[in-house]
């Protein structure tokens, strides 16, 4: 009998670690789909969605999503945390393509899917980890909540199908080099000059509204960022286009001023 229960605990573990393993990692079906319907600028710094392409090959999309939504709790969080993160940033990103083709062409911007009373990202118009979300409940419930991943690049990770956003990169995230993209992802953001400069000539930052939304993400110390001043002298460089500007951002406490945001939909047309 012991050795019957020591055979069905080792079975049951093998299906345990079966499970784990079973939703790919890697994302090649997202990844697929971005290389094939993203466009990234010669920069390398701004992209755009081939929606209508997208809209006429849409099952790709959707069996990627079912594979998202039909990840348990449990299988989630046998997981490690970069897995974790990089799933729930490929999650919102394609289901914010997913949305934007519900009404595809006829939108201008994904505002428009929403009503004087919601907002397209508190629409609950998908199941994850066994319940029903939006993507609020995936970029604030999840990705922002304290205590858990803690990493404010994810601002330039998640994206909201507009040009004011940052790239939406032609890659999915992956855990293997998920810290690196995150890493470049901010730096690619804050190198396009249409959404954050440096004027040294007024000591001025011009910088996307995202830092406005979400300038406390910056201010409580998380990877090594505890203020805005800090983040922006961290990537002096991309803010910048000369050593001397450069330099004079690192030393110097700039005005911060915000961007009007761009909520045109990212679309390659």
């Amino acid at each position: 009998m012991t050795r019957l229960k020591s055979l069905l605990l080792a079975a049951s573990l093998t299906l345990l670690s079966a499970a784990a393993q079973a939703f790919d990692h890697s994302h090649a079906a997202w990844n697929t789909l971005l290389k094939q319907h993203v466009v990234v600028n010669a920069a390398g710094n701004a992209s755009a969605v081939r929606y209508a392409a997208l809209k006429k090959d849409r099952a790709p999309l959707k069996a990627y999503l079912d594979a998202v939504s039909a990840v348990t709790p449990a299988e989630y969080a046998s997981w490690q945390k970069p897995q974790q993160l990089a799933f729930l940033i490929n999650a919102y990103n394609a289901y914010t393509v997913e949305l934007i083709l519900t009404r595809y062409p006829d939108l201008a911007s994904i505002k428009d899917l929403g009503s004087l009373f919601s907002s397209p990202w508190k629409q609950t118009f998908f199941t994850l980890l066994g319940q029903e979300d939006s993507l609020d409940g995936i970029e604030h419930g999840r990705i922002r909540a304290a205590g858990v991943f803690d990493d404010p690049r994810i601002h330039a990770a998640v994206v909201c199908a507009s040009i004011g956003c940052p790239m939406l990169r032609n890659e999915a995230f992956v855990a293997e080099r998920l810290d690196a993209q995150l890493e470049d992802g901010m730096r690619r953001f804050l190198s396009d000059r249409s959404r954050n400069r440096f004027d040294a000539t007024n000591n001025t930052l011009y910088v996307s509204k995202i830092f406005d939304w979400y300038a406390d993400d910056f201010t409580r110390g998380h990877k090594g960022f505890d203020s805005l001043k800090a983040t922006f002298a961290h990537y002096a460089e991309a803010l910048t286009d000369t050593p001397d500007a450069a330099k004079k951002l690192r030393s110097s406490a700039p005005k911060i001023e915000h961007l009007d945001y761009d909520w045109r939909l990212n679309d390659a047309r």
